[in-house]
């Protein structure tokens, strides 16, 4: 199975999870900022992270999922940190639906003090979709 994980980490949360999701999934993590996020081959499952600014998700992020194409994923899941609201996982849910992308109902969610206890969780969670 052909997976990617891409995401948008300021603190660093965020980039702790997608590596250990990544990790599970048997694949690498690509910051949406990097030169390597775009999705060249279309793959089986596109995992995709980002964490709440402000009530929104941070502009890169946003502005990443616009260059998606339906091509680009059978499916998505999607996953995210933040110190209260789980409102990204919405914010990103719906701009992959936006362009044509299916995004799995099941998440996840760290609370950023949360993240170095439970990287296992993350991984774990990688591994369930490959």
């Amino acid at each position: 199975m052909n997976t990617a994980v891409r995401y948008y980490s300021r603190s660093g949360n965020t980039r702790a999870v997608a590596e250990a999701i990544a990790k599970g999934a048997g694949t690498t993590a690509v910051s949406v900022d990097s030169k390597d996020a775009a999705i060249k081959e279309p793959v089986d499952v596109l995992f995709v992270g980002g964490a709440l600014y402000a009530y929104g998700i941070d502009k890169n992020l946003k502005e990443y999922l616009k260059t998606l194409k339906k091509e680009d994923a059978k499916r998505a899941v999607v996953f995210s940190t933040s110190w209260l609201s789980k409102h990204s996982l919405d914010l990103i849910k719906k701009g992959l639906e936006e362009v044509g992308i299916p995004v799995e109902a099941e998440s996840f969610y760290l609370k950023s003090k949360e993240v170095p206890s439970k990287l296992n969780e993350a991984e774990a969670f990688g591994k369930r979709f490959v």
